[in-house]
């Protein structure tokens, strides 16, 4: 009995060599092939291609807001009022002067005229008095004119105007705030023609040009809509490593301002490349390549690859089609024996 025991023993401990020292099973993947497309996705907001901010010049009391965010608007409508008391003051008291002055160029000339014509009996020093006196008065005249045209000008500045048309998609302040010129009153925009803005990371700003298609998601929608790239900026924002670009809509769309879209912009389209999945990537004193199987060994591979945030990558160089590749090297090591499983 006891025999029996331990050669069951024995075989057991021999059947548990025999299975560790099987080569372990890996998955592979055969190198063909096929259509590639490259897509950097980022999100973006919808905003209105054109957009003014809307300010006083003038600094007071806001003491009428006649609109509300999302009214429509036309060109010249009052949109604001600050209190503008003081400055009508300003134009009466003009206003007055300016009569005054007008008064006194009249009779300035009555007199200038009276001198012309008593050239025989009055000295020629008494008539060029009466015409400095008339010079004087026609430029005060024209002095109080400019300052009631001023004082009218500021007068008007207190009535705030719609620059263009648009719809009022920002508020940002209420009645009875002191504004200035500093500060922001509204924002019109023209919703009648939209984009999409969204930053890039600075890593991938070279490959990013216009004219690039897209597609994009509006957030609450299922389905995406064509689109491209129609503007990219110049410089990269040196706080957020962000490039700011803009992306336009084949065919105009309805959507607040604001609204987060879902952005893939389509940066190469290949009608046949080769590619890997990144989990087969493995570094070899710094150089990127793969595990290939050769005659039931692993063999590390030197490749090059287009680096991007996608879960495959594009193979410029190292790998031939056909090749078999292990797709999850991690803990695989040069020359190990291994056994191919399941492409």
């Amino acid at each position: 009995m006891a025999a029996a025991l331990v050669g069951m023993a024995i075989a057991g401990l021999i059947t548990a060599q025999a299975w560790m020292a099987r080569p372990p099973t890996v998955l592979v993947e055969t190198a063909a092939l096929a259509p590639v497309t490259r897509v950097l996705a980022v999100n973006g907001r919808i905003a209105a291609v054109n957009s003014v901010e809307v300010t006083s010049t003038v600094t007071g009391t806001l003491v009428a807001l006649p609109v509300i965010e999302g009214d429509r608007v036309e060109a010249g409508q009052i949109l604001a009022q600050v209190d503008a008391e003081a400055q009508s003051a300003s134009v009466r008291q003009a206003q007055a002067a300016l009569d005054a002055a007008r008064d006194a160029l009249r009779e300035a000339q009555a007199e200038f005229d009276r001198a012309t014509s008593l050239t025989t009996t009055i000295a020629r020093s008494v008539r060029d008095t009466y015409g400095y006196r008339l010079e004087a008065a026609t430029q005060e005249v024209a002095r109080l004119g400019a300052a009631l045209d001023q004082a009218r000008v500021l007068l008007a500045n207190h009535t705030i105007r719609a620059p263009v048309a648009g719809s009022v998609v920002m508020l940002d302040v209420e009645q009875g705030q002191l504004v200035s010129p500093a500060t922001p009153i509204l924002t019109l925009a023209d919703l009648s023609a939209l984009l999409v803005e969204a930053d890039v990371d600075e890593a991938y700003a070279t490959q990013i040009a216009v004219a690039q298609p897209a597609l994009l998601q509006l957030a609450g929608e299922t389905q995406t809509r064509a689109g491209q790239v129609s503007y990219v900026s110049k410089r990269v924002d040196i706080a957020t490593g962000g490039l700011a670009v803009e992306l336009s809509f084949d065919t105009p769309v309805l959507a607040p301002v604001g609204l987060t879209v879902a952005t893939n912009i389509i940066v190469d389209q290949r009608d046949a490349a080769l590619t890997v999945p990144r989990t087969a990537l493995v570094s070899d004193a710094g150089a990127p390549g793969v595990f290939v199987i050769r005659d039931g060994t692993a063999r590390f591979q030197p490749i090059s690859v287009v680096e991007w945030p996608a879960a495959r990558l594009i193979v410029t160089a190292g790998l031939a089609q056909g090749d078999t590749f292990i797709t999850e090297a991690t803990g695989i090591a040069d020359g190990q024996a291994v056994t191919a499983g399941p492409p």
